[in-house]
């Protein structure tokens, strides 16, 4: 390979890959200080973004008979002897032509290199809040901590991200690093409420099954975590995640188990979606159910998912356990969830996430239409001082 053109501009930058040399040529005349680089599998143009731009390279493309290209930003977090090939990887993937020159990769390997990406963009990650509510007073329960992946070349959920780790055997490392940036946020937040003399606030953090059936999160271990973060273990709640089946269900009982002996909460997600079925629910005894977002939508119009969320509420009743509805967005669905007897909602209606812990919107403030009238759903009551109870 050879550099045909000179020194790396600062600033941003932008990568082109292409078969097509001719192509890549008449783009770089185009490119103020473009540096050209021929491989034996294509050409690369690297420059500006401000000059190697989307509408330049169409330009250029459909003057030279349309040829199949991939452009994408150079990721300047990376390490420079990382940027570039990561950058050229991506380039050709996006442009179609990976399979045929051999650079094709398989899904797990795709995976893999996105959670290298993740991991080497630590200090770009964010959590945000999203406030849970007691329905039948309006106050706060507790915020659900939300991961928020920031991979400016490959933008992905939080999601994609655990699935990735789960398909590659990468969980219990994932939740090690996830869990860890929550609680140092967190203490930081209930440090700053203490000085403030502020109440203690109560935060869920989300773990798939098997790392919590891993030694890295026995109840004691993630106990002593939590307390060297300065936080009490009845200001959390483990949320099980449903994106892993459970082969043996006898273990997780027994981690849960011990985790409410210690104070912890324990929700399981998506109850009626995925891998969270009555029977695991039952085994597992949580302090919370969260039902899932798409039994929820609608269910003011809908009978069928108003018995179904009637099913859940007594379950909840008989073995002890707050049932929460996730995904509440529309006014006619609160009314009608609260009419059933749920006990707690979360939702862009009551609150959005945010970068900081935010109160939730306050019931009867919460617009209307004469069909749903105001009456319908509670006054909002002033935030409670204290933890409440969990039981």
């Amino acid at each position: 390979m050879r550099f045909i053109t000179t020194p790396r501009r600062g600033g941003d930058e932008r990568l082109l890959w292409s078969r097509d040399i001719r192509f890549v040529r008449r783009l770089a005349a185009s490119v103020e200080g473009g540096r050209l680089l021929e491989l034996d599998t294509g050409t690369v143009l690297i420059g500006s973004t401000d000059q190697l731009t989307d509408t330049t390279a169409a330009e250029v493309a459909d003057a030279a008979n349309s040829p199949d290209y991939g452009l994408v930003a150079v990721d300047g977090s990376l390490p420079e002897r990382d940027r570039y090939l990561v950058a050229l990887s991506a380039a050709v993937q996006l442009s179609g032509l990976a399979e045929r020159i051999g650079m094709a990769q398989s899904p797990q390997l795709v995976q893999t290199k996105m959670l290298d990406y993740f991991f080497s963009l630590r200090k770009l990650h964010r959590v945000a809040f999203q406030p849970i509510v007691a329905l039948a007073t309006g106050t706060l329960y507790e915020y659900e901590c939300l991961f928020r992946p920031n991979m400016p070349m490959l933008p992905q959920s939080i999601t994609s991200v655990v699935q990735a780790a789960i398909s590659t055997d990468r969980s219990v490392e994932l939740d090690v690093y996830i869990v860890g940036t929550v609680l140092e946020r967190i203490s930081r937040l209930e440090a700053a409420a203490k000085a403030d003399g502020r109440p203690l606030g109560r935060y869920a953090i989300n773990l798939t099954p098997y790392s919590l059936l891993h030694h890295a999160f026995e109840a004691s271990a993630v106990a002593a975590q939590v307390r060297a973060a300065g936080l009490d273990p009845r200001q959390i709640t483990i949320e099980c995640t449903e994106q892993q089946s459970v082969s043996d269900v006898v273990p997780l009982q027994r981690q849960v188990r011990q985790l409410r002996r210690l104070g912890f909460g324990v929700a399981v997600d998506d109850a009626g979606a995925g891998y969270a079925s009555f029977a695991l629910i039952a085994a597992l005894r949580p302090t919370v159910i969260k039902i899932d977002r798409d039994i929820i939508h609608g269910i003011g119009h809908d009978d069928a998912k108003q018995a179904l969320v009637e099913a859940f509420v007594s379950f909840g009743s008989r073995i002890g356990a707050r049932v929460l509805a996730e995904g509440i967005e529309r006014r006619a669905d609160l009314v009608t969830l609260v009419s059933l007897g749920i006990d707690l909602g979360q939702g862009y209606l009551l609150g959005k996430p945010a970068p900081e812990p935010m109160p939730p919107r306050r019931l009867d403030e919460l617009p209307h239409s004469p069909a749903v009238p105001a009456a319908t759903l509670p006054d909002a009551a002033p935030h409670p001082a204290r933890l409440p109870s969990r039981a």
